[in-house]
C-alpha cells in the first residue's frame, strides 16, 4: 500500500499551528492505495547547430534506457524500479515505474549522428541541424 503527501495550504490547515499541524498530519491516514505516476522532467533548447534535450532521470541504469527516432518522433523510454527493502516507511514521496515521452523533432535533424550522453542522472541528447542548403541558381534557357 503507498501512501502520498498531501500539499499544506492555509485554506486546508485553516488556524492551526505547526505542531498542530505535524500531529494531525502523523495521526491521519493518507489516501491508501494511491500511486504516483512518475514522468520526468525534460528541458529542449535550440542553438543554431542544434536541438538539445535534457531529462532528469536519477536512478536509472542509462543501459536501461531506451532511446530512438522513428518517423520524425524521438523516443526516451525507461523504468525507475524501487528497491525493495526491510524498513517500513513512514513516508514516501519519490515515485517509480515505466515511462515514455516522444517528442516530434524537425525535419533538418541529422538523425544518424544524434549524440546521447548520461552523466549525473541526467540523459543528454544533442541532435543536430542539417546545414541549410544554399538557393541554387537555376539557369532559365
Amino acid at each position: 500500500m503507498t501512501r502520498a503527501l498531501i500539499p499544506w495550504t492555509e485554506d486546508i490547515w485553516g488556524g492551526l499551528d505547526l505542531v498542530d499541524r505535524l500531529l494531525e498530519e502523523w495521526s491521519r491516514p493518507l489516501f491508501a492505495g494511491y500511486d504516483t505516476e512518475w514522468v520526468p522532467a525534460f528541458d529542449i533548447s535550440e542553438n543554431e547547430k542544434e536541438f538539445v534535450v535534457e531529462a532528469e532521470l536519477p536512478g536509472i541504469d542509462p543501459k536501461e534506457l531506451q532511446v530512438y527516432i522513428s518517423d520524425g518522433i524521438l523516443t526516451v523510454k525507461g523504468e525507475k524500479k524501487k528497491e525493495e527493502r526491510e524498513e517500513n516507511y513512514c513516508l514516501t514521496e519519490r515515485a517509480y515505474g515505466a515511462f515514455a515521452r516522444s517528442f516530434r523533432i524537425p525535419e533538418d535533424v541529422m538523425t544518424d549522428k544524434v549524440d546521447a550522453t548520461y552523466k549525473n542522472g541526467v540523459l543528454r541528447l544533442v541532435l543536430p541541424k542539417a546545414e541549410a542548403q544554399k538557393p541554387k541558381k537555376i539557369e532559365v534557357k
